[in-house]
């Protein structure tokens, strides 16, 4: 594994990435020279914040008899389905599906399905008896059960690019968020945008933090792209914006604690380029279609760990078994420390899939070459049940996290083609940038 970059994302080495699309090992990837970008002086070693995460916490005890399923999770992948299984007819059902299984939607909302013969007519029926009403307050007038959330499971495709996100079966309630969503840049190609927010769980109101962020870079991508700005720097300026609109959720009480925070991690795909950025410890990886080719972890992580690896003070293995390995050590919110914003631009010479997530999926596949096992080999054509394959991998080892996945795929482009422009240098940006090497 090449040598990550340090705590804040400086470059580790001059030396260019590994390659992509390619086995062959120096292949360069990034735009660009990275010695072409002026490396700020790295700041003092940051502390751990007292809102973020430790030791894994406790999970807050769910209502019903020991050991039931949380209502709206009872068992909905069948007792003998894995969802992370290849195999099987898509035509036929879902990759994995026992023969002879019904073929039915494992994510399917009881909201929307044909309540049974007998059950009161008019409003929502219960996902748990299907028989009752839902009163206001989300619970079935028949058998008590209180209902799941609308964020609990929350699926969305778009042309090209598809998000899943779901609350696991261990938390209350889903702190995460995700937007997508596509433009058109000016010479009329298009640009596709992803962006995922993992909410600190620790810190107050951790889903509106999550949600405020995903909503206001999205919107700020989708400002400056089609007047053409260049994508590295909309990206490092749509962060800010997501960091502003989570630092005014902040109560206005001078001194106040245990602000509202997130993290984010966003990709773009325009003009033949992929643009990623991100704050904390949510990643992308990068899967080609090709699998005899390396796939690519193309973020860092702002944690604990990442710090004492890229010090030397601890191998990877030492590091990320550490009960602080989770510490995260870049977040957006009113009381993160000075704000770093971490952008690479890359391009790609072969089509692949480009796999944003937080750390709820990764802690299962954390590895590249792990994502890509996982990964259904047709994602590029099939990114919705991609990304409900990859929830389904985390559920089916434990949901102990929040679980938002999005799948962006990436078709290279030819000479000729709308947006096929020159390979372009860095950037011009208020604040230097960093690039990023990708990691297997």
């Amino acid at each position: 594994m090449p040598a990550p970059a340090g705590p804040h994302g400086s470059p580790a080495a001059a030396e260019p990435a590994p390659g992509w699309g390619s086995v062959a090992a120096a292949a360069p990837t990034l735009v660009g020279d990275p010695a072409d970008w002026a490396t700020a002086p790295a700041p003092p070693a940051q502390h751990q914040p007292e809102h973020e995460q430790g030791p894994e916490q406790e999970p807050e005890p769910r209502p019903g008899a020991a050991g039931a399923p949380y209502p709206g999770h009872e068992n909905p992948y069948g007792p003998e389905t894995r969802h992370d299984r290849p195999g099987g007819d898509p035509a036929d059902g879902h990759p994995g599906t026992p023969p002879g299984a019904p073929h039915e939607n494992p994510y399917e909302n009881g909201y929307d399905s044909p309540p049974p013969s007998g059950a009161a007519p008019g409003g929502k029926t219960c996902v748990a008896c299907r028989a009752g009403h839902v009163d206001t307050d989300g619970y079935c007038e028949h058998c008590g059960h209180a209902q799941p959330r609308e964020r609990d499971h929350v699926e969305e495709e778009l042309g090209s690019v598809a998000a899943v996100s779901d609350r696991g079966l261990r938390h209350h309630r889903n702190e995460d968020s995700f937007a997508v969503s596509a433009t058109a840049l000016p010479d009329g190609s298009a640009a596709t945008v992803a962006i995922v927010c993992d909410g600190v769980s620790s810190a107050s109101r951790p889903d509106e933090a999550s949600a405020a962020a995903a909503a206001a870079a999205n919107e700020a991508l989708l400002e400056a792209l089609p007047r053409g700005a260049h994508p590295q720097e909309a990206m490092h300026e749509a962060i800010l914006a997501a960091a502003a609109a989570v630092n005014a959720l902040a109560p206005e009480v001078p001194g106040a604690q245990n602000a509202p925070a997130c993290t984010l991690v966003g990709a773009v795909v325009s003009g033949g380029l992929l643009t990623i950025g991100w704050v904390g410890d949510s990643r992308a990886y990068w899967v080609p279609d090709d699998r005899a080719a390396l796939p690519r972890r193309l973020t860092e992580d702002d944690s604990w760990a990442a710090q004492m690896v890229a010090a030397g003070l601890m191998g990877e293995a030492e590091a990320y078994a550490d009960v602080r390995a989770h510490a995260i050590t870049g977040w957006l919110g009113a009381d993160a420390y000075d704000l770093e914003p971490h952008t690479a631009i890359f391009k790609p010479d072969h089509p692949g899939v480009v796999v944003v997530c937080t750390d709820g999926l990764w802690n299962y596949a954390e590895s590249a070459r792990e994502m890509a096992q996982v990964l259904p080999p047709d994602a590029a054509v099939r990114p919705l049940h991609s990304a409900q394959v990859l929830v389904g991998h985390a559920l089916d080892g434990g949901g102990h996290d929040n679980i938002t996945v999005a799948v962006v795929p990436f078709a290279t482009q030819t000479e000729g083609e709308p947006g096929a422009a020159p390979e372009p240098g860095p950037a011009a940006a208020p604040e230097p940038e960093v690039e990023a090497r990708p990691q297997v």
